[in-house]
């Protein structure tokens, strides 16, 4: 076929059935397209512009290009990607960045139509993109700029200063925004393979044979492997290690995600179509998929220790007498769902044979943990297995545990050349930990003016398939089931129980969000009864330092609670039909666990620096924070600090997790900075150009839960935040207030992207997202069936930014990459009761008008009974 391509003639062979997108990618070599979702055309990662109408490529045929002029980010003029660069650095409008070139040709399409759009307009005009980081305010901000660029107004101007407290753009910013910057599907190498999985057909089932003779001789297929060719450990796991790479003949599936076998062929499709090809016989078994049927004493065994995880306790105080004591005693069950992370990147690894062992690219939220996984899986030591990061495209806690990284790098073993290994969106959707569904019964007590006396708590959580960090999950959800409140006896037991519905792990707030729904109900019901509002009640109970939180520690300066509330009291008392929601979330994981933060600082000869640390970028911002605290301490402008992070340097800190990365690896470079500093004395830094300075955090104080001490110390340290929702008078999202204590805004535009993508996945959680399983099939198989709020459902976020100073954080720096969401889904239900009149319990409140209203699709669906 012929057609134009940015302007330049182009001939080529598109097979049968193939896509657009596969044609740009595979036989043209454009990447800056990006599969997020084919063919459900649903992402909008694939925009590209048709005869300057903007399309999803995915969902359209190779041969609708034919004789036609195709348009992508690479062929936008030099001023027109530097200006399209400028406007997304300066709003803040990239964050994992897989979204936004896609996002770009959408609005150039849009602008070629509409040069002076509104927001309304933008926002509608976004439908079909979904951008899982940002809540799309600083993308309608972009687009606005662009607007105005395009009119002959100034570009924006993005700050390269690196100073800390400074809106210093982010790190690869403009690669990002324009696709240049690549992630793991878009690598590449001389005699690479591609790699697909065969997966379980039942969530249980034993496996009597695996056939892969019609896989093997398919044309094109190199390799087919099974767990019979696993030359190591098959079973792996972050904590608990009952997660078995490739199921095995004779054995019992856990879940429809369970691998039974590997391909590697010459293309994707081949190898798609090989693994279609292997064929297994089971003996299909009844799964077991209500946790609380799982603990039955007559209920199948799951895993060889029994269906009960684990059991977190908390306990201080004598909870009956102060509940017998209590004026007022309060009793309600909460129920959460179960809900998908719908990071925009799939699952991908990339393997290459390497001087006798195997270098891997992996977008895992741990680099040396996948490498002791990968080692382990290999029968290889781990100095054998190399792992470098590739910034990824989103991860939300989804990419803590290994994905593909152990299945690419057996295929590479096997066939001794590299292996390019990526899911399809509906294989990520089947094949990941989601957030814990949990049922909490709260019992709670206070006295004549609301004052909380006593709490008893029990929660179950479904763990599904395997532990991943379920444990944890229920842990953290147990040691925040008090929520930012004083109690004087509390009294919980949470539990992680195992299911055949696919494994739920660590999602962004850990457990917390689905207490903090819970306790911060309990708290608006109690107002009613006293007589107050929602805020003075909190306002009451809100914790101080000096005070006791719900595990008994006592607390320590860095106590921003109190700050947060008077930050939005007059706006939640002005609103007719408002809620108030609070949130306080661990920073480290703690319980007893080292933690540390190391960094490395090597001088260049042309006078810039080299970070090397151990933390993912998903996102988030770590590289943009740690780059900037580096600037700060050496005088350098951002242009000066590059940013790696390979295992070759030995500076393992463990997963990017608990929202601790900006606290230990700020600290680090700090620490490394101050050395590298008294070796200048008075010389450049590149007279010391390749000598290497170390820094190292270490906390080693927090205590084990159970462990019996006078004062444990269970995190150390701990963000805060209240949030309101308003209504408008027809019940419809109107405004969320966020005032978030960041101890210290490293970034301001990093803070508040953190904070509105984090209210955006909040509402979502709170009104319309869920990932349905029945009998341990997903039913919600695609994007766009799991409820996500688009972007004209956006109601306006206002961030309020408290710093009140934490000791252990650089400059007094606390982590908020989680505690964004926790307080959303109480202020929703808040907001809805005061517009309804009634309480809300179970999430998503799909039923409400805020939901219908925000998530058009959820009316539509309740029009047809659905």
């Amino acid at each position: 076929m012929r057609f134009t391509l940015n302007g330049a003639p182009v001939e080529a062979v598109a097979r049968p059935g193939m896509s657009l997108l596969e044609l740009l990618r595979e036989e043209c070599g454009v990447t800056s397209v990006k599969d997020g979702c084919a063919p459900e055309g649903s992402c909008g990662a694939c925009t590209v512009l048709v005869e300057g109408k903007a399309v999803v490529s995915c969902a359209q045929k190779a041969g609708h290009a034919e004789g036609r002029s195709v348009v992508t980010q690479e062929g936008l003029s030099a001023a027109e990607r530097e200006m399209w660069a400028d406007c997304f650095v300066a709003s803040g409008a990239s964050q994992c960045g897989f979204c936004s070139p896609g996002i770009v040709m959408k609005a150039e399409g849009l602008l070629a139509k509409n040069p002076e759009p509104s927001r309304t307009e933008i926002s509608r005009a976004l439908a079909g993109n979904l951008c899982r980081c940002t809540g799309y305010v600083k993308i309608v901000d972009a687009i606005e700029f662009a607007a105005g660029a395009k009119r002959g107004e100034p570009v924006p101007e993005p700050d390269w200063s690196g100073k800390v407290g400074s809106r210093t753009g982010r790190y690869q910013g403009r690669e990002l925004a324009l696709g240049d910057k690549p992630y793991v599907n878009d690598l590449n190498a001389e005699g690479m393979l591609h790699g697909a999985i065969r997966f379980s057909d039942h969530p249980r089932a034993r496996v009597i044979r695996i056939d892969t003779s019609k896989a093997v001789g398919h044309p094109g297929v190199v390799a087919v492997a099974t767990a019979a060719d696993v030359p190591g450990e098959r079973t792996q796991g972050l904590i608990t290690r009952d997660w078995r790479q490739l199921v095995a003949e004779g054995e019992v599936t856990s879940y429809v995600g369970d691998v039974l076998a590997v391909v590697a062929a010459d293309t994707r499709r081949v190898a798609r179509e090989a693994a279609a090809l292997v064929e297994v016989e089971y003996e299909v078994l009844e799964p077991v998929t209500d946790p609380f049927l799982a603990l039955e004493p007559d209920a199948p065994e799951l895993h060889e220790a029994g269906n009960l995880l684990s059991t977190s306790i908390v306990k201080r105080g004598d909870v009956d007498a102060a509940l017998a004591g209590s004026a007022h005693v309060l009793t309600e069950t909460f129920q959460t769902q179960t809900v998908e992370h719908a990071f925009l990147e799939p699952e991908s690894s990339f393997a290459v044979p390497e001087d006798g062992g195997f270098h891997v690219s992996s977008q895992g939220q741990g680099v040396w943990e996948d490498r002791r996984q990968v080692a382990s899986f290999l029968g290889l030591p781990e100095e054998k297995v190399r792992v470098t990061l590739v910034s990824n495209g989103g991860a939300f806690g989804a990419k803590e545990d290994l994905n593909v990284q152990c299945h690419a790098a057996l295929m590479a073993h096997l066939t001794g050349r590299p292996v390019l290994l990526t899911l399809t969106r509906e294989e990520s959707l089947k094949f990941h930990p989601k957030r814990h569904p949990l049922t909490m019964e709260y019992t709670i007590g206070a006295d004549p003016d609301g004052r909380l006396t006593g709490i008893r708590a029990r929660i179950v959580g479904d763990t599904g398939a395997y532990a991943s960090v379920g444990d944890k999950v229920l842990e953290r959800a147990a040691g925040h089931a008090c929520g930012p409140y004083r109690f004087e006896a509390v009294d919980v037991e949470a539990r992680a129980v195992y299911t055949n519905n696919p494994p739920n792990g660590a999602m962004r707030g850990f457990g917390v969000n689905q207490v903090a729904f819970a306790v911060d109900g309990m708290l608006d019901r109690l107002a009613e009864k006293v007589g107050v509002d929602g805020w003075e009640i909190r306002w009451r109970n809100a914790l101080e330092v000096g005070d006791a939180f719900g595990t008994g520690q006592v607390l320590g300066p860095g106590v921003g609670i109190k700050e947060c509330l008077l930050a939005v009291r007059d706006a939640y008392r002005r609103a007719r039909f408002a809620g108030i929601g609070c949130g306080v979330k661990n920073n480290g994981i703690g319980n007893g666990l080292l933690e540390q933060g190391k960094a490395i600082l090597r001088p260049e000869a042309d006078g810039t620096v080299t970070l090397f640390h151990s933390w993912t970028e998903m996102g988030q911002g770590v590289h943009t924070a740690l780059q900037q605290i580096a600037c700060q301490e050496l005088g350098l402008t951002a242009d000066q600090v590059h940013v790696v992070v390979d295992t070759m340097r030995e500076l393992d800190t463990g997963q990017t997790t608990a929202s601790r990365s900006t606290i230990l690896g700020g600290r680090a470079v700090i620490e490394a900075a101050n050395k590298l500093k008294a070796e200048l004395n008075g010389h450049r830094l590149a007279d010391l150009a390749g000598r290497e300075f170390y820094g190292e955090l270490t906390i080693d104080y927090t205590n084990k839960p159970g462990v019996d001490v006078e004062k444990p110390i269970t995190h150390f340290a701990y963000g805060w935040a209240v949030q309101v929702v308003v209504l408008d008078d027809d019940g419809r999202l109107a405004t969320v207030i966020a005032a978030h204590d960041a101890g210290k805004v490293i970034n301001p535009t990093l803070v508040e992207g953190q904070i509105e993508g984090a209210v955006h996945m909040g509402l979502g959680f709170a009104l319309s997202e869920d990932y349905v399983v029945r009998d341990g099939h997903p039913v919600t198989t695609t994007l766009k069936s799991l409820g996500i709020v688009p972007p004209a459902g956006m109601p306006a976020v206002e961030c309020v930014l408290v710093e009140v100073p934490q000791p252990e954080g650089p400059y007094g720096a606390k982590g908020l990459g989680e505690i964004g969401l926790v307080p959303t889904a109480a202020a929703v239900a808040g907001a809805l009761h005061a517009f309804e009149g009634e309480w809300r319990t179970r999430l998503p409140m799909k039923d409400s008008v805020a939901a219908r209203s925000a998530v058009p699709k959820l009316a539509a669906a309740a029009s047809r009974g659905g």
